[in-house]
């Protein structure tokens, strides 16, 4: 594949040159790069994927189900930037899809530059600020999809949000220890799908996904490999979990659920949304504990020696066990 050809075809622009690469994708699937068109005076970030190209995963985790998982992902991603990311509101940016190409050797997605929009900030930890602004960019979505999917997606999305759910991880749990995690995996699960509130998870909403504004408050968020159907608490708990230090996940323990209740209501009185939010609460405070645990049961398959992997969380692991015994 000529990238630079495709994006010139694909924008009918042939003024357009490409600039750096600003990452590749995991595993050697493609790479996302940044171009500039002179005719618009406008940049552009394009995610060129190219499966055949794939080398080995960082993890040794190289299987046919691993593969097969990759390349839903993406066609999972075509879809929420064709079909989806048109809904959002500016509570929860995403950047927006501007021409798209997919054949049967790659895929090309060519997007918004949102460093161009003033999201050029990336941070690695958070504050308490800053993991506000991350928690109500999740509310805001979370409550922009909530019953507009009950019956599902309209397109073709992950039946479950998230890329560590059970049915797509079945070598993670083959490879666990026998532990009480492995034997409840099932009911932890069963657990989390079985929810009054359905809505569309973002799925991989940790810190290096979001896009901070030089404003310090806007948050926009990238990579929508695995959105799909599920409880809000599962991307909570991830994201927590993927920018607080253990002192700071004590520290922050009481204020993350009501944080995220306090925009969620928000969100929905904004959206025009009529929910029981008694109802909304008690749900999500029940399963907060149960999403630590079940991606402390796919650590443990997948990577037990993560750094995630703390007294927090074997805490939160275990009052979520609870909630199945």
């Amino acid at each position: 594949m000529e990238i630079l050809a495709e994006i010139k075809a694909l924008l009918n622009d042939d003024s357009v040159t490409l600039g750096e690469q600003v990452q590749s994708l995991w595993s050697g699937y493609g790479q996302i790069v940044r171009c500039y068109s002179a005719q618009q005076q406008a940049s552009y970030i394009v995610k060129a994927i190219a499966p055949a190209n794939a080398t080995r995963h960082p993890r040794g985790w190289n299987t046919s189900a691993s593969h097969q998982r990759k390349l839903k992902s993406y066609q999972v991603e075509a879809n929420f930037y064709l079909h989806y990311a048109k809904w959002v509101s500016f509570d929860c940016k995403v950047p927006q899809l501007l021409a798209c190409k997919a054949t049967d050797d790659f895929t090309l997605l060519v997007m918004e530059d949102l460093d161009a929009l003033g999201y050029s900030e990336r941070k690695d930890f958070a504050t308490w600020h800053d993991l506000s602004r991350a928690i109500k960019w999740l509310a805001y979505f979370h409550a922009r999809f909530m019953k507009e999917v009950n019956d599902g997606p309209s397109f073709d999305l992950w039946p479950m949000g998230t890329y560590w759910h059970l049915a797509t991880r079945q070598d993670e749990l083959a490879a666990m220890p026998d532990n009480v995690f492995k034997t409840y995996a099932g009911a932890l699960d069963t657990l989390l799908q079985q929810v009054k509130f359905p809505t569309l998870l973002h799925g991989d909403a940790k810190f290096a996904n979001l896009c901070f504004h030089t404003d310090g408050e806007l948050v926009a968020a990238i990579d929508f490999q695995y959105v799909g159907l599920g409880s809000g608490v599962r991307d909570l708990a991830y994201l927590v979990g993927s920018c607080l230090k253990q002192d700071k996940l004590m520290e922050y323990d009481r204020l993350i659920v009501p944080e995220y209740l306090k925009y969620l209501q928000q969100a929905l009185n904004t959206y025009g949304k009529t929910i029981d939010f008694s109802a909304l609460q008690a749900e999500t405070e029940l399963l907060y504990p149960v999403a630590w645990a079940d991606f402390y049961r796919f650590l443990l398959g997948w990577n037990p020696k993560s750094w995630k992997i703390g007294d927090y969380m074997l805490q939160k692991a275990q009052q979520g066990l609870d909630r199945v015994l």
